[in-house]
Formats: structure tokens, C-alpha cells, sequence
């Protein structure tokens, strides 16, 4: 395989994790790079990372789920990738289920393939109140671009190097990048697809979804940044 792959694996306090994932991503995707962005963990995550001898990005500070990916995006852009395949390091993610996301990329003309937990019937159990913003947020991308996403909250992506390149860029990436990011770049005409992928329910550590009040703010605020998207496209086709 000549293309440039780059697994993109965020990570905070993952240490009873981190060492399983990539040791999958490693067994089953040996040509693939990997780049683990650490966004200040206080375990031993550092410590793992080490033992495993790859390459990591140690954050000074704390920039929260969406600096870590997108600074390991902006290492794919520096780096001249072809794709990057966002990963998470907390073992939900499955190796096989991503190079199924290489393979349709190859096959297709889309700048993104999001693997969706809900294209299809899996055993993957949602969490209530996730389920509930996964539906309200599929319904709104659907309302503003008339294109129906059945997973907008998956990490589960692989990006070409057009979508590697417009991430990358400073104030091109929102707090919580996904359902208001896939609304924006399916307006500014990129080709976003799905495939049906299997996924884990998480075995250690924290989601950073956890509990209720995260959720219910998660959803207020990215609902919120949908409903701005979708104002200002209807301004923008009545020019």
C-alpha cells in the first residue's frame, strides 16, 4: 500500500486501555502509522505510551477531546498523510471495523466515511440520553442538508487529504467536532458517507459523556451550533 495512513488516537487517563488498542491497530494494520495525542492524562497513560514505543504528542495543557484530535490532524497535514483514521484509545473502537473504512474510501469518491453503530443492526447498546441526541442531531443535519447521517456522533472517521488540510486550519474545528461539523462540511459541498461498522461498549476508565448533566449540555450546545448552521445557510441561498 503506497498511501500515507495515520491513525489519529486521542487519549485521557486510557492507561488500562491504551496498550490493547494499539497493539490491534498494530497486529491488523501493520503499514498505517500511528500518532497517540495525550491531553494531560493523570495516570500512567505516559508511562504506557513509553513501554510502547511509538510516537506521542504530550499536550502542556488540557484542550478537552477536540484540540487532541485536531492536533493530531494538524500532524497529518504537517506530514503530508493521505488519510487519517480518527481512533479512540478507550477500546470501543475495533481495528478491523477501520481498515473496512480504508477500503470503501478506496472504492469511493468521499472525503469522509463515518463508521456508523446504526446503519445497520448491531449489538452496540446506546446510552438513553446519548440515543435520544444521536436521533434530534440526525434530524436536524437532515433538515439542513437534506442528507440523512444515521451515526453523526461516532469518532469512528477516515478523512482524504482535502478534509486533513480544511481540519487542520485554526477556527475550522468546533468544541465538539462532529454532528455541527458534518452539517457544515456536507453545506460547503464535501462528499460525507457512512458503512455500517461493529464497536465495543467502553470496559475502564471515564467517558467524557459520562453521567447526565454532560450529555444534556452536550446536546444543548450542539444544538445550538446546528441551528446557527442551518440560519445562516437559509440566509446564504436567499442571496
Amino acid at each position: 500500500m503506497s498511501d500515507k495512513v495515520l491513525f489519529v488516537i486521542p487519549v485521557y487517563n486510557e492507561e488500562k486501555s491504551i496498550s490493547n488498542t494499539i497493539n490491534d491497530v498494530r497486529a491488523n494494520f501493520e503499514s498505517a502509522d500511528i500518532i497517540v495525542v495525550n491531553d494531560c492524562s493523570q495516570d500512567k497513560t505516559v508511562e504506557v505510551l513509553k513501554q510502547l514505543n511509538l510516537n506521542y504528542l504530550d499536550l502542556p495543557v488540557n484542550l478537552g477531546y477536540s484540540g487532541a484530535v485536531q492536533t493530531g490532524i494538524k500532524y497529518a497535514n504537517r506530514y503530508n498523510y493521505d488519510y487519517v483514521i480518527q481512533f479512540d484509545g478507550d477500546g470501543q473502537h475495533i481495528e478491523r471495523e477501520a481498515r473496512k473504512l480504508y477500503d470503501a474510501m478506496k472504492k469511493s469518491d468521499a472525503n469522509i466515511i463515518i463508521g456508523s453503530r446504526f446503519l445497520e443492526k448491531t449489538d452496540y447498546k446506546h446510552p438513553f440520553f446519548r440515543k435520544i441526541g444521536t436521533k434530534l442531531f440526525s434530524f436536524f443535519i437532515k433538515i439542513i442538508t437534506r442528507k440523512k447521517i444515521t451515526d453523526p456522533t461516532s469518532g469512528l472517521q477516515i478523512l482524504d487529504r482535502k478534509t486533513i488540510s480544511m481540519y487542520s486550519q485554526s477556527g475550522e474545528y468546533p468544541e465538539f467536532p462532529d454532528a455541527n461539523l458534518i452539517a457544515k462540511v456536507i453545506l460547503n459541498g464535501y462528499n460525507v458517507q457512512e458503512i455500517s461498522c461493529r464497536m465495543k461498549a467502553r470496559t475502564d476508565g471515564v467517558s467524557m459523556h459520562a453521567g447526565i448533566i454532560k450529555p444534556m449540555k452536550y446536546a444543548i450546545r450542539n444544538t445550538y451550533s446546528l441551528l446557527i448552521i442551518g440560519i445562516d445557510n437559509m440566509f446564504r441561498r436567499k442571496r
